[in-house]
Formats: structure tokens, sequence, C-alpha cells
């Protein structure tokens, strides 16, 4: 338990240090010598070496060879647990002394150790970086080692802007973190739009128009079609589409509205802007923007029936996308029947485990359609799962 490779090094040590706490050794003995030299210590802020002198003190109280890192087999039998605890005392008292000095990724090289996150959580939740300060060692904390994600990515969006925040969020695996998946995606969400919308006001200044102070994207982009022109953008244009498409992960809520008018902007710029997308999304934002809409709450049926209609052309090219893309749909409306119903008819064939959506196997066990699972599993040659399909509808 006392593995410190990360311990931060120790301050240069004060040569008379030696002389006093051999001093106290020949006068007072072993136990005052290690106390004086862990009050000497704490009061020169060398952390790392006050952590073993405060293992030391224990090991000399049991009466066991001195050394901080010697084997637990020197320790007596029934005291292994006082002396752990003797380390879990030591990395506290270590550790909280460094987030008083704000040093939070030396603290963090003890409460790791010691399997307590919590401390050094609340002190990132309360940390902000002044302007000259290096946040990578935070965000290695707050992000890599998953101790406060949030802050972190908030640590490199607020400093670093939508870009990095971008590669960030792509460099690592949210969808096995949803809670965190959907902060990351508002935030960005919000961050661009209101890029956006500061941006889309300075273009009409410089045209001599004042905008309203409530004024919206969508009121900027109905009123002023002069503004896209050929090939003008107002924001990054690889930053909208990665933005909005992270976006089809959401349900409603604000930022699914700020995303559809997002969507909507980019429907405004020249074809050539708006890039080159695979179906169902061939018409990039604008179907994007129709995806949005279905999550909140807008022209469902119509929606649905325009997805609907991208699958049949696209399996006479092999493409089962677009029916993956409308069963998530389905499901993320709640439809399960349905979308067993288009699994059934458009996926059957297709292995569970290549689809980027629950294939007719998982959705007829969600629905209780246990025959279905039958006739699905012996299409495939499966004959555990057929026969485990009609044991489960006969009961």
């Amino acid at each position: 338990m006392t593995d410190t490779d990360d311990a931060p090094p120790a301050p240069p040590i004060d040569p008379g240090l030696y002389d006093r706490v051999q001093a106290t050794l020949e006068t007072a003995g072993p136990l005052p010598a290690v106390e004086a030299l862990c009050r000497e210590l704490e009061r020169s802020e060398d952390y790392a070496n006050l952590f073993f002198a405060l293992l030391m003190k224990k090991r000399v109280a049991l009466g066991v060879p001195p050394f901080p890192t010697g084997s637990s087999t020197e320790l007596p039998p029934g005291t292994h647990e006082e002396y752990e605890e003797a380390i879990r005392q030591a990395g506290r008292h270590v550790g909280q002394a460094l987030l008083k000095r704000g040093e939070i990724p030396k603290a963090w090289s003890y409460y790791r150790m010691l399997g307590e996150p919590g401390p050094v959580k609340d002190a990132l939740t309360s940390y902000v970086p002044g302007p000259e300060a290096d946040i990578y060692p935070i965000v290695e904390v707050a992000w890599q080692h998953a101790v406060h994600p949030e802050k972190g990515f908030d640590l490199i969006l607020d400093r670093h802007g939508v870009c990095s925040a971008i590669t960030m969020s792509h460099s690592s695996d949210l969808a096995s973190n949803p809670t965190l998946r959907d902060y990351c995606i508002k935030r960005l969400i919000r961050a661009l739009h209101e890029q956006l919308l500061e941006r889309l006001r300075g273009d009409l200044e410089t045209r001599g128009i004042t905008a309203p102070p409530d004024v919206t994207i969508t009121r900027i982009i109905a009123g002023h079609p002069e503004m896209f022109a050929e090939d003008v953008y107002h924001i990054d244009v690889s930053h909208l589409s990665s933005v909005v498409q992270m976006a089809l992960h959401l349900s409603s809520g604000p930022e699914l509205d700020l995303a559809r008018e997002l969507c909507l902007y980019g429907t405004k710029l020249s074809p050539n802007l708006q890039g080159d997308a695979e179906p169902p999304y061939e018409n990039t934002y604008a179907d994007y923007k129709i995806y949005l809409d279905v999550l909140a709450g807008e022209n469902v049926d119509a929606a649905l029936a325009h997805f609907r209609a991208k699958i049949a052309p696209a399996l006479e090219d092999m493409n089962t996308t677009p029916a993956e893309v409308f069963v998530n749909l389905l499901l993320k409306l709640d439809r399960v029947p349905e979308a067993l119903a288009v699994a059934k008819e458009f996926l059957s064939t297709v292995e569970d485990r290549q689809l980027n959506c629950p294939g007719v196997s998982e959705l007829a066990r969600r629905v209780g359609d246990y025959r279905a699972l039958a006739e699905v599993s012996k299409a495939k040659a499966d004959p555990v799962n057929y026969l485990a399909g009609l044991i489960a509808a006969r009961s």
C-alpha cells in the first residue's frame, strides 16, 4: 500500500536537520527523535519525506525495523491492520496539506494510493486557474484519472476552446459514460451556439444593423438571407459538423433546441461547406435537423416517414445504417414494438454484434416476443437460441 512512485520530489534538506535529530536520538531515544523529524519536515513543507517519517514513527512504536519501506513480514502478528491504518492516516495528512497549498496533482499521488478520490474531487470543484496557470497536470488528474472529468473538460473548453474540447471528447470512450457524454455535448453546444450568435451579431453590425439584445439565430437567419453568400461562414464548419452529430445523442432539453438552431444555420451554408455524409444523413444538416426535431417531439410522424423511406434504397447497396438509425430513433421514442418490427423486416439476417442498434434477439426479449426470437434464430441457423425462444414462449 506504499506505492509512491508518483510522489512529489522532496525540497532541499536543511543540513542542520541531521545534527538536531541525532542529538534528540542520543538524549531522548528513537520515538522522540522521529517525532522531532516529523515536526521539522512539516515546518519545512517537505511532505514527501514527511509521509515516510510518519510511517517510521509507527514502526518504531511497534518495535520493528524502522525502515518505512520494509517488508510487512517484519510486523508482529495482529499489527498489519494497525500499520495499514497508519499508512492511511499518513497519506491523508500529507494529501490534505498539499491540497491546502493548491498542489492538486501532488496530493492526488497520495489519495490515489489510498483509493480515496473524494478530497481531490472537492478541490477540483473549487479550482480556478490563474491566467498563466498550467492546467494540463490538473486536467490529467480530473479527466485521464476520472477524478472529476467534467471539470477537466471545462478547463480545456474554457481555456483552449471548442476545437480542443472536441478532440478531447473524441479521444475518450464517452459511450461507456452517458452522463459524462451528455455533459460534454451540452457544454459544446452552448459554447458553439454562443460563438455563432456573437459572430452573426457582429456581421450585422458591419452592415450597419443593430440586433436587439434578445435576437436569436433563427430570427437572424430568417431576416437576413444576404448574410449567406456563396462560401460565407461564421464559425469553423468542422466544429459545426462535429457538434451537431454529437447532439444526436441528446434527449429533449434547452441544449437540443440550441442544436436545432445550429442545424438550421448549417442548412443555409453553400453545399460545398456542408460536407458529405452517408445515408441517412446524405442531406447533412437538413437531415440532422429532422432527427433532432423528432427528439424534441416536433413533426414526429413526418420525420419518421422521412427516415423510413431511406431504408430500402440503402439496402440495395447493402447499407443497413439507415435501418439501424431508424431502430435507434424508435427506441428513443420508447416505441419498442415498432423497433422490433423494423428490425425483423430489415435486420433479421444481420448478426447482432455487427449492428449499431439492438438486434432482433434483444428487442424480442425486451417486448417478450419469444416466438419472434425463435423465428430469427432458426433463420440464422442458431438452434440453441431457437429452442430457448420456444421454451420462453411456452412459459
